[in-house]
C-alpha cells in the first residue's frame, strides 16, 4: 500500500470496536443511506457497504467488479464521513485500497495529531454539510483518544471555517450531488451563518 506522510487517514471508528449485530435496528436509516449512495453513484461504479469491521475503501477486483466503501458496523456518521473521503479523492486514488494512504493509529504524538487535523479538514467539513442535510448534528472527530491532547475547539475552528469556504464558493462535485440527495430524503438544510461571520472565517 502507498504511503504518505500526510496520510492520517482515519476517524473515530477507524479502531477496533466490539460488533454490534443490532445496529441497523438502532438506526434504520442506515439503510436508506445505502439505497440513496448506490442509487446516485451507479454511474461510479462504487457501492457503500455496511462493514463488520474497521472502515476501508476497496477498489474493484477479480472477486469484486465494483469498488466498496465500507463503513464501521452500521453507524450513519461512519458512512458520511467516509463517503466525505471518497468525494475528495481523485481518479488514481480511486483506484488504490484506502485510497493509498496509511493510517496512522490513535496514540499520536503532537505532531502526528497535527497532520491528522490538517488532512481531516476538508472530508469533516463535507460530512458536516452531509450531516446537516440529514436533518442530524455534526460533532468533530480529533480522534486521539490515548494521544496528545488535541484542540478540539481549535479544531472545530478549522473545520467550520473550511464549511463555509465551501458554502460561498463550490463543493467538491460529488460532494454536491450528495448534498442535495441528503437534503431531498430526510429534509434537512445546509448550516446557516451570519453574513459577518462567513466573511470573517473565509480570511482566516
Amino acid at each position: 500500500m502507498l504511503t504518505s506522510t500526510l496520510g492520517f487517514f482515519c476517524n473515530e471508528f477507524r479502531k477496533p470496536m466490539t460488533a454490534t449485530p443490532s445496529s441497523l435496528d438502532k438506526d434504520p436509516q442506515v439503510e436508506v443511506l445505502i439505497r440513496l449512495f448506490n442509487s446516485e453513484f451507479s454511474d461510479f461504479n462504487t457501492r457503500l457497504v455496511l462493514g463488520e469491521d474497521e472502515p476501508i475503501y476497496l477498489p474493484a477486483n477479480d472477486q469484486t467488479p465494483y469498488h466498496q466503501i465500507v463503513f464501521a458496523h452500521g453507524y450513519f456518521s461512519s458512512a458520511l464521513h467516509e463517503i466525505a473521503h471518497w468525494c475528495i479523492a481523485g481518479a488514481k486514488r480511486r483506484l488504490q485500497e484506502d485510497y493509498g494512504y496509511w493510517y496512522c493509529p490513535d496514540g499520536r504524538d503532537e505532531l502526528q495529531q497535527a497532520e491528522f487535523e490538517k488532512v481531516e479538514v476538508k472530508p469533516q467539513a463535507i460530512e458536516w454539510a452531509f450531516t446537516a442535510a440529514s436533518g442530524r448534528k455534526f460533532q468533530v472527530s480529533t480522534d486521539n483518544l490515548n494521544g496528545a491532547e488535541p484542540d478540539r475547539e481549535a479544531f472545530t475552528g478549522a473545520v467550520k471555517a473550511q464549511l463555509v469556504a465551501y458554502l460561498m464558493g463550490n463543493f467538491p462535485p460529488r460532494a454536491w450531488r450528495f448534498i442535495n440527495v441528503l437534503k431531498g430524503e430526510f429534509q434537512g438544510n445546509l448550516p446557516a451563518f451570519e453574513v459577518t461571520q462567513c466573511e470573517e472565517l473565509a480570511n482566516e
